[in-house]
Order: structure tokens, then C-alpha cells, then sequence
């Protein structure tokens, strides 16, 4: 992700994607969440189970 904006925006559609793996979803996760810490992006979700629950 190239930068903070990328992240919220994969942030904010992450439970609109259909037909990926958990192994997937559990990859992007780890990913968004390095790109996160990396542009100072506070992400209070511990798993990809918590997107879309607010």
C-alpha cells in the first residue's frame, strides 16, 4: 500500500471482498495491518473477523 489513504480504503471495504480463503483474508489482514503501524493509522480490529462490526 502506498499510502495512508490506500490503507483506510482497504481498511473500510475488507469485509466487501467475497470468495477468498480464510488464509487469504487472514494474509491481507497481516499486510493491512504492517501498512497501518507503518502510516501511523490506529486499527483497534485484532483479526479480519472484525471488519464491518461497527
Amino acid at each position: 500500500m502506498t499510502d495512508a489513504s490506500h490503507v483506510r480504503n482497504a481498511m473500510a471495504r475488507f469485509d466487501q471482498v467475497k470468495d477468498v480463503s480464510d488464509a487469504d483474508r487472514d494474509l491481507a489482514f497481516a499486510n493491512i495491518k504492517k501498512a497501518a503501524k507503518h502510516f501511523d493509522i490506529e486499527m483497534n480490529e485484532k483479526s479480519w473477523k472484525e471488519f464491518g462490526k461497527r
